[in-house]
C-alpha cells in the first residue's frame, strides 16, 4: 500500500504548478515533494498526520529527534515549535509526504460514538510520536489522495474519511494515547487549556504558577507533563514561539530587528539577537538582509 500511495502522490505533484508544498481542494491536506536531502526549517507544528510514502524525514522537538521514513507517520497531537529535516530523498526517489491536519474536535465526537470507547493513557501522553501507517489507515490515506481526481466529491467524502482515519487510529496501537490528547475528561485536557493560554500570550511575560493553577496541577507537575506533551519545558517553549513568530516578521513583513524584538515581547534586542542566533544558526540581522536581497532579485 506504501509503494501505492507514493505513485498516487508522484502523480499528483507532476501534474501540478507551482513548487511544494502542494496545497489541494480537500482542506487540511497538503502535499510535500522534496527532490534532494534539504536543510532544517523551523515550524510551529498544528496538529496532524505527516505520512511518508516514500524517502525519509525527522523533527525534533525540544531535546527529542524522531525519525520517520515509508511507512510511517509523524503523529503531532499538539501545537508545538519544532526542528525537521528531509534526509533521504534525490531526483529519482523523491521524499514524498501527505499530511492530513487533525481536527480534534472529529477525533472526540468519533471516539464518544465508539462502543466499547476508547481508553485513555492514564500518564503523561507524548503529544508527539511516530506510529506504523499501515492497514486500514494506509488505505484511508490511498483514498484520500485518489479523491482529488474528483473535486465535486471532496467536500461530501472527505469529512467521512477523516472520521475513518480517527476511527482507526483510536483503534490502533496508540489508540491510548491518541484518546487521552482528545479526552475532555482526562487530566490532559486542563493541560492542553494551559498549552494555549500560552500561545495565546506568548509576547506577554507569564508565570509557570499562573499557568500551573490553570492545568490545576502544581507547579512541579505542571512542568513534568508540559515537557512530556509538547517536549518542552513551559518558558523555553515561550520562547521559541517568540523567536519563531519574529522570523516571520523579520523575513515576510520586513520588520526592523529591534521592532520585531519588541514585537515578540523582548526588551534587550541584544538578547533577542543572541538567542535568534542561537536558534537559528545565524543573525536576525544578516537574515533579514539576505531575504530582502532575494525579493529585490526576484
Amino acid at each position: 500500500m506504501t509503494n501505492e500511495l507514493a505513485a498516487a502522490l508522484l502523480r499528483y505533484t507532476q501534474t501540478q504548478p507551482g513548487t511544494s508544498p502542494y496545497s489541494t481542494a480537500a482542506d487540511g491536506l497538503l502535499i510535500l515533494r522534496s527532490d534532494h536531502p534539504a536543510p532544517p526549517t523551523f515550524r510551529s507544528a498544528r496538529p496532524a498526520l505527516c505520512i511518508v510514502a516514500q524517502g525519509a524525514k525527522w523533527a525534533s522537538f525540544g531535546g527529542a529527534q524522531l525519525e520517520y521514513r515509508a511507512g510511517q507517520a509523524l503523529v503531532v497531537g499538539v501545537e508545538t515549535p519544532s526542528r525537521g529535516r528531509v534526509f533521504e530523498a534525490s531526483p529519482d526517489k523523491p521524499c514524498l509526504v501527505l499530511i492530513l491536519e487533525l481536527e480534534l474536535a472529529t477525533l472526540r465526537a468519533v471516539a464518544r460514538e465508539m462502543s466499547p470507547a476508547p481508553v485513555p493513557a492514564a500518564d503523561a501522553s507524548r503529544g508527539v510520536f511516530v506510529a506504523n501507517f499501515d492497514g486500514p489507515l494506509s488505505d484511508c490515506a490511498l483514498r484520500a489522495v485518489r479523491l482529488l481526481d474528483t473535486p465535486d466529491a471532496i467536500g461530501m467524502l472527505y469529512p467521512m474519511l477523516m472520521r475513518e482515519i480517527c476511527y482507526w487510529l483510536l483503534r490502533g496501537p496508540n489508540g491510548s494515547e491518541i484518546a487521552r490528547l482528545a479526552s475532555t475528561e482526562s487530566p490532559s485536557h486542563s493541560l492542553r487549556r494551559a498549552v494555549e493560554n500560552l500561545r495565546k500570550r506568548f509576547a506577554e511575560p507569564v508565570r509557570v504558577e499562573d499557568l500551573a493553577a490553570l492545568a490545576q496541577l502544581s507547579a512541579s507537575a505542571f512542568h513534568r507533563q508540559f515537557k512530556a506533551l509538547t517536549g518542552l519545558p513551559p518558558l523555553q517553549y515561550q520562547k521559541q514561539l517568540r523567536l519563531l513568530e519574529a522570523r516571520r516578521l523579520l523575513l515576510s513583513l520586513s520588520m526592523s530587528v529591534q521592532a520585531a524584538a519588541f514585537e515578540v515581547g523582548y526588551e534587550s534586542a541584544s538578547q533577542f539577537s543572541r538567542e535568534y542566533t542561537r536558534m537559528f544558526g545565524a543573525p536576525p540581522k544578516k537574515e533579514s538582509s539576505q531575504a530582502k536581497a532575494m525579493r529585490e532579485a526576484a
